[in-house]
């Protein structure tokens, strides 16, 4: 993973005296003017913090009331959402774990946008299939599978039944602390309740009209899980608006493009469309890039260039 600077710790001022002693912990929940940390002693209390003090989920912080300290991130996971603003989700995470199950599917390049932003962010990408005991599951995990599966790890669940849970279990105990991401109605409270049943996680129908659930997640959360690793759990991501990745850059995180990064392009600022001496037009050729991963990749790449042209025009 590539080296990136350290984030500046940050003060949460909320007096001029200091007289207790310092303490520190970790946030595991967020409530907007409170926070809930977990001291290393043990310890679990609520904090208040200014509304937009800038503290998430995962953030390692030193409490010295009524100042709240916190210290630099590991790493950061930032989305952009529909309106455009830029928010950080969570910190000092390891994985990106992307849930997803053929009722609702997810939208075009919700699964690429999700990787790529792991992959920026120095996370492990990792898919999930959820319902994985329905039949007609079956397509879908057939394509995902066949997609993916020489890319990142997959692992093929189901929450009702405990299919595949083992391994996904296993792999999370190694130790990492894994971000859940999913869109609304895919079964991410219902997969967690039965990874971690102290969660007690409410599950909620999918709505008929349009296969679409409803989300009962409203706080994100963090837990540890008692087999090893942790977890967090965090409101529905019906879209994953990608930051910091520019249209130049797009190729070296965009999943399936691996074997092609390997091999310079003739021009540095090569975006694989039609430049000759391309390496990803080779692989496309060959038939070592499908031609289904190469339009996902242009379909990004335009979203990519219109916001780079609509930021050059405000300028």
């Amino acid at each position: 993973m590539k080296n990136k600077k350290k984030k500046k710790s940050r003060d949460n001022v909320g007096g001029t005296s200091c007289s207790a002693p310092e303490q520190k912990g970790v946030i595991v929940a967020h409530h907007g003017i409170a926070v809930d940390i977990l001291f290393e002693s043990g310890e679990r209390r609520m904090v208040k913090i200014k509304r937009r003090a800038g503290h998430v989920v995962g953030d390692n912080v030193l409490v010295q009331e009524p100042r709240l300290t916190r210290l630099p991130r590991r790493t950061e996971l930032r989305r952009r959402d529909s309106r455009g603003s830029v928010r950080i989700v969570g910190a000092n995470l390891d994985v990106l774990c992307v849930v997803v199950a053929h009722l609702p599917s997810p939208t075009p390049g919700y699964i690429d946008q999700a990787m790529v932003t792991a992959r920026e962010s120095d996370l492990l990408p990792v898919l999930v299939i959820n319902k994985g005991d329905l039949k007609e599951s079956e397509k879908f995990i057939a394509e995902t599978c066949a997609i993916y599966k020489d890319i990142v790890d997959v692992f093929v669940v189901s929450a009702v039944t405990g299919q595949g849970l083992d391994a996904l279990e296993e792999f999370m105990a190694q130790g990492f602390r894994s971000f859940f991401v999913g869109i609304t109605g895919v079964g991410k409270s219902s997969l967690l309740n039965a990874i971690c049943p102290e969660l007690d996680l409410r599950v909620g129908e999918l709505f008929e009209a349009g296969n679409r659930g409803c989300n009962t997640t409203t706080v994100s959360t963090l837990h540890t899980l008692k087999g090893g690793g942790e977890l967090v759990d965090t409101p529905g991501f019906n879209e994953f608006g990608l930051v910091d990745v520019s249209p130049r850059d797009l190729a070296g995180y965009f999943p399936g493009f691996e074997q092609a990064m390997e091999t310079p392009c003739r021009f540095r600022d090569c975006r694989h469309r039609t430049e000759p001496g391309c390496s990803v037009s080779t692989l496309l050729q060959e038939g070592k890039i499908s031609q289904e991963r190469y339009t996902t990749y242009l379909e990004i790449l335009d979203q990519l260039e219109a916001g780079e042209a609509r930021f050059k025009t405000r300028r």
